[in-house]
């Protein structure tokens, strides 16, 4: 039953069409959002350098190589620092992926926000075309002309 000179707020295709698939398709990237926030402030706090605060590589530990990963933890810290250059230095992979994975976490929430949910899709180049990427990093860093990659 409507009121007069107002719309029904309890009438169902009102509150579906209005508030409810918004807040619904919203739910999953601002969960990620919040978890990398927390994630992001616990790693701006907490120094990687010092040991005791967060585990080692298993990769390094097992075969004494760098994997692509290691020095990603000093990168962000140090980028969360306003140091750019010592992340460079740590990480430069991750540093460089780090626009890369903003920019899908953005174009995920907008996507979802406008009802678009399946428009955006990896094709099966872009994930071989990743991990070509890091196996590739992987190899070079650990490469005597290419020591300044080691972190």
């Amino acid at each position: 039953m409507a009121r007069q000179g107002g719309q029904d707020r309890r009438h169902p295709a009102l509150t579906t069409a209005t508030r409810g698939p918004a807040r619904s398709a919203l739910t999953h990237p601002l969960a990620v959002g919040a978890l990398a926030l927390a994630a992001a402030g616990y790693l701006a706090a907490v120094d990687p350098n010092e040991p005791g605060h967060y585990p080692g590589c298993p990769w390094l530990f097992l075969t004494g190589r760098y994997c692509p990963g290691c020095g990603g933890l000093r990168a962000f810290h140090d980028l969360f620092h306003g140091q750019f250059m010592a992340a460079v230095s740590s990480n430069v992979l991750a540093v460089a992926m780090l626009p890369v994975g903003l920019l899908l976490w953005w174009q995920w929430t907008r996507n979802r926000l406008s009802g678009k949910q399946n428009q955006f899709r990896f094709r099966g180049w872009w994930g071989w075309s990743g991990v070509a990427l890091m196996v590739a990093f992987g190899i070079v860093r650990n490469l005597p002309a290419t020591a300044w990659l080691a972190p």
